[in-house]
């Protein structure tokens, strides 16, 4: 009986085994002993990372202020997470991998919740903040830009005495109220009264506080603009000054009859630098309470940290946001709350 004969091409298996083997391959990298040998390194680098995170509080601030320092920029260590997730992966180290879930999780504990929107509706008291810079080489655009937000109450900083006068002229038609204590000021759409200025110990006026007549009642304003901090090789993170005028405008805060307070101002330091807490402890920051995102403020160019903050207290804060550029070197910050 003839018999048909079909010949074996093998084109029709030929595609699934090599992609059976191209798998069987790749597992074969991630077996064995080695995948948890290998990347040692990098898992030490995670477990470092995760714990100076989790434990900033416990570095050191005697020396250079090292504390302060990494709390100003901790939000920008989440950057180096996905940067050891890849080299685990390029090191095909199962250790690794696992020891940069650590650092994953404690930079979402610590700031996963600045990631959604949290703003909400209502709210009848806006405020802004903004360090308009002493160079700043068109101080009248600046007013103008801040004046076209429409809030009710402006907090100026870094005022130069022949700068003032343009801020004053330029806000008059929208604020009726004001009041300039040394380099910061407040304009309002509502009654000033016992405007003065807060002794902050730097020899000269950078702070005021100032009692806003709204129809929901009054409120005591208080705007500040702390000492500069800066980074020297030789001195590290140098903020005793900042850090002595913090605590003096905390025990000012400590101090207020008023049950609705909200302090405006450049506090040249993040809601996470331990050494404002005689401020933070006080009062509920607006953006974290209410804002989209970090807020980041300064420097306008190219944001990097919150140093500009706006702080409340017997109030309920339900929007806070950054304004484009004006010209500064910082943009300015608002909120809006329900008194």
């Amino acid at each position: 009986m003839p018999q048909a004969h079909v010949q074996e091409t093998g084109h029709g298996g030929a595609g699934p085994e090599r992609t059976g083997s191209g798998a069987r391959r790749l597992a074969d990298r991630w077996r064995g002993p080695g995948i948890w040998r290998r990347g040692l390194v990098i898992a030490i680098l995670a477990v470092v990372l995760g714990l100076l995170m989790l434990l900033h509080g416990q570095i050191p601030n005697r020396v250079g202020n090292l504390g302060s320092l990494a709390e100003t920029f901790l939000p920008w260590f989440g950057l180096l997470v996905p940067v050891l997730l890849v080299l685990a992966l390029w090191r095909r180290s199962a250790t690794a991998l696992i020891a940069v879930v650590l650092p994953a999780i404690a930079w979402l504990n610590l700031f996963g919740g600045l990631l959604t929107d949290k703003s909400g509706s209502g709210g009848n008291f806006t405020v802004i903040s903004h360090n308009v810079n002493a160079e700043n080489p068109d101080p009248a655009a600046t007013a103008r830009s801040v004046a076209a937000a429409g809030a009710d109450v402006v907090a100026l900083e870094e005022l130069k005495p022949e700068a003032a006068p343009v801020y004053e002229r330029t806000l008059a038609a929208s604020y009726p109220y004001h009041s300039v204590q040394g380099t910061v000021g407040i304009w309002s759409k509502h009654p000033i009264t016992d405007a003065r200025p807060v002794d902050i110990k730097m020899g000269w006026t950078r702070a005021l506080r100032a009692t806003v007549g709204t129809p929901q009642g009054p409120v005591g304003v208080y705007v500040a603009h702390l000492p500069s901090v800066r980074v020297k090789f030789n001195a590290g993170f140098t903020a005793g000054q900042r850090d002595n005028s913090a605590a003096a405008l905390g025990r000012a805060i400590a101090g207020e009859q008023l049950k609705k307070v909200v302090l405006l101002g450049d506090l040249n330091g993040t809601m996470n630098d331990r050494s404002l807490a005689p401020v933070t402890s006080q009062l509920r920051s607006a953006q974290g309470a209410a804002g989209d995102g970090f807020g980041f403020s300064w420097p306008a160019s190219l944001p990097m940290a919150r140093i500009d903050q706006i702080m409340v207290r017997g109030m309920d804060p339900v929007e806070a946001w950054t304004l484009p550029d004006t010209g500064s070197d910082h943009l300015p910050v608002a909120a809006r709350v329900k008194l």
